[in-house]
């Protein structure tokens, strides 16, 4: 687990990215075989649905920087400067 985190924590930009990406995927992907959409309007949905998840990640990323920061302190000095 600790290394999970120490990735994300280096490549948080690629994270975000990356979780984005494979939402519009399975987005596209689920509409395409249960509902009878235009290929413009599953797109506009997928990119959607992937704008709701992208944000609910962020949430919880600052929810959980907040919680060790004030919680914390002391336990991950390795990246104390980066924010």
């Amino acid at each position: 687990m600790e290394a999970v985190q120490s990735w994300v924590l280096e490549h948080k930009l690629t994270s975000i990215g990356g979780i984005w990406a494979s939402t519009v995927g399975a987005s596209l992907a689920y509409t395409r075989s249960r509902t009878p959409l235009k290929p413009s309007l599953r797109l506009i949905h997928a990119r959607m649905h992937a704008q709701a998840i992208t944000l609910a990640v962020l949430s919880g990323a600052a929810a959980y920087h907040y919680y060790e920061k004030n919680y914390n302190s002391g336990c991950c000095s390795k990246h104390a400067g980066e924010y």
